[in-house]
């Protein structure tokens, strides 16, 4: 079953997808910031097709995967073959089966969408995850687990829900809370939830445009969050009782583990510049201070920096040890290989005016890419077909 719903945008022609562009501005080496916490280990070195030797970027045409969805958020690919997908506004978890076929799961309850809060992220635990391995310590009933992050009527909070049934027939059962009074907004409710290589979920939450709630140790907003699967906090945060992980955030969509462990976050900026971050431990990222580079002592500079016009970036992802940041309204794919010493090395564009707004990536099978756009969300022009689920095959970069 398809549905079409016309709400936000994209544009025809540009950038050939597989030649790419280079831009964007390198920023200087980041910041040093104190550690006051372990950074999480490295990821289960066992090769899987999401994590072969790379770096890679993308060949050939982009094919669709489903279509018809409406204000796609997240997608969550499990291990048993099916993948969840967030829709902002209505509410709904939408399941692409095992055989491709796009049905519902179910409408998650107290969810208030407005302006660009609703139904944002989805996270799968470790041993449910597609391309992961459960932790020796991971408890099995854990993986029974969907996490949801939403807005609510007076917050931002996140839940985990039961996923009962079997592939192709997936619902949604009893539920329980695991974090609230995220502050909310009509904007910059962050949204973005995943589980480390540390077995730990971690959240982007905006400062629900209140600059001050980023530099307010007593606020959750403008912040990177690290949990325990329960909600509780772990005791090697950097403050002790607090789920704050880093600081200094305006709006952070994105997050993503690259295979020697280390956290990368893409950030919106407000009028100059978004970032791309390299997250430490009780990090302070400037906002709203400093937007972009110069902080100075006291702040983490970003890696890598782009024009608010470039990028607007949502979510993140790595596959073979490239990074995919996905651009809203930039209306492109971002392919970034990290150096070893934790710079962007080289920044490359792919997709331009293609797709348009593209909201989220993720590994797909095989080694490939998938993502998703966002042309039905009220910002955008809509095409028949949209909003869709795309697959891009990937290939080792020429030469790395």
């Amino acid at each position: 079953m398809t549905l079409t719903l016309a709400l936000a945008g994209c544009a025809a022609g540009g950038t050939s997808g597989t030649e790419g562009t280079r831009q964007g501005t390198p920023a200087p080496s980041p910041t040093a910031a104190p550690e006051t916490a372990p950074a999480p280990p490295s990821p289960d070195p066992s090769p899987t097709p999401e994590a072969l030797p790379g770096p890679v970027q993308p060949a050939g045409t982009p094919r669709d995967i489903a279509t018809g969805l409406e204000a796609p958020w997240s997608i969550a690919r499990l291990a048993s073959g099916s993948t969840l997908i967030s829709e902002r506004d209505s509410a709904r978890i939408r399941e692409l089966t095992p055989d491709g076929a796009l049905r519902d799961v179910g409408v998650v309850e107290g969810v208030m969408p407005r302006g660009e809060g609703g139904l944002l992220g989805l996270a799968a635990p470790p041993g449910a995850a597609a391309g992961t391995v459960a932790g020796e310590d991971e408890d099995p009933a854990d993986a029974g687990w969907l996490y949801v992050y939403f807005t609510a009527e007076t917050d931002n909070r996140i839940v985990r829900v039961r996923l009962e049934g079997s592939p192709g027939s997936y619902s949604l059962g009893a539920r329980e809370e695991v974090l609230s009074q995220i502050p909310k907004a009509g904007n910059h409710n962050g949204g973005r939830i995943a589980f480390g290589p540390d077995g730990k979920l971690y959240a982007t939450a905006g400062d629900a445009a209140r600059g001050g709630n980023a530099q307010d140790g007593a606020s959750l907003g403008g912040k990177i969050l690290r949990l325990e699967p329960d909600g509780s906090v772990p005791a090697d945060n950097p403050t002790p009782g607090s789920p704050v992980y880093s600081l200094g955030h305006r709006n952070p969509q994105g997050i993503a583990w690259d295979e020697t462990g280390r956290m990368w976050a893409a950030e919106f900026g407000q009028n100059t510049w978004d970032e791309l971050n390299l997250i430490q431990p009780g990090g302070n990222y400037g906002w709203p201070e400093v937007e972009g580079t110069g902080g100075g002592a006291g702040f983490v500079d970003p890696v890598m920096q782009w024009a608010t016009r470039d990028a607007s970036p949502s979510g993140l992802a790595v596959v073979r040890g490239t990074l995919f940041l996905a651009g809203l309204g930039g209306e492109r794919l971002w392919v970034i290989q990290p150096t070893a010493e934790g710079g962007a090395g080289d920044v490359v564009e792919y997709f331009r005016d293609e797709y348009g707004r593209i909201r989220d990536v993720t590994a797909g099978p095989d080694g490939s890419l998938w993502m998703i756009t966002n042309n039905t969300d009220g910002r955008g022009s809509p095409r028949d077909g949209d909003d869709r689920l795309i697959q891009v095959d990937l290939v080792p970069l020429a030469g790395g």
